[in-house]
């Protein structure tokens, strides 16, 4: 067992610990993304408020923001496996977690169709939860129903803007 305490980088190497700098990297090309679509989004002449971009734009807003906290923070507090490890590592990626969320979404964008948006929005919704860590499916099943429900309900009711009801909606 190793009895080495110090878990500042080696010198020379001042992204030993930084590997999650990939998330937020991801995250911000993706706002991009959002952004880049917003603008050449064509809105027609008195669209009332807050109109169809405005929640894009404040996910791409949020998006950027997240991005810069996350910088921040793996800047200032390097992961170092060590801590939970007894092996040594130069580079370190959470695979596990990086599939469950990339697959996640997949199957997101796969099902929204047939699903619909409440249920294909809520295994989104898990499988990030399952990709961050959470270990208690029940909580999260329901979260994540409850958090798409409310999501289709202000997007299809609220603003009047379709969300794909899929099989709860008789296709």
């Amino acid at each position: 067992m190793s009895t080495h305490t110090d878990l500042s980088p080696p010198r020379g190497d001042a992204l030993a610990g930084r590997s999650g700098l990939l998330f937020p990297l991801l995250l911000a090309a993706a706002s991009t993304w959002i952004l880049v679509g917003n603008l050449r989004m064509e809105v027609p002449e008195g669209a009332d408020f807050p109109g169809p971009r405005f929640y894009p734009g404040l996910l791409a807003v949020a998006g950027y923001v997240l991005s810069l906290l996350l910088v921040r923070h793996y800047l200032r507090h390097p992961e170092h496996p060590e801590q939970h490890s007894e092996r040594s590592y130069a580079w370190f990626t959470d695979w596990v977690s990086i599939a469950w969320c990339v697959g996640g979404f997949l199957a997101f964008a796969l099902l929204l169709q047939p699903l619909g948006w409440i249920l294909a929005g809520a295994l989104l919704f898990w499988g990030v939860a399952r990709g961050m860590g959470s270990r208690r499916p029940l909580l999260d099943v329901s979260a994540a129903l409850l958090v798409s429900s409310a999501v289709y309900l202000i997007f299809a009711v609220g603003l009047s803007l379709p969300l794909p009801s899929g099989v709860l909606g008789g296709w």
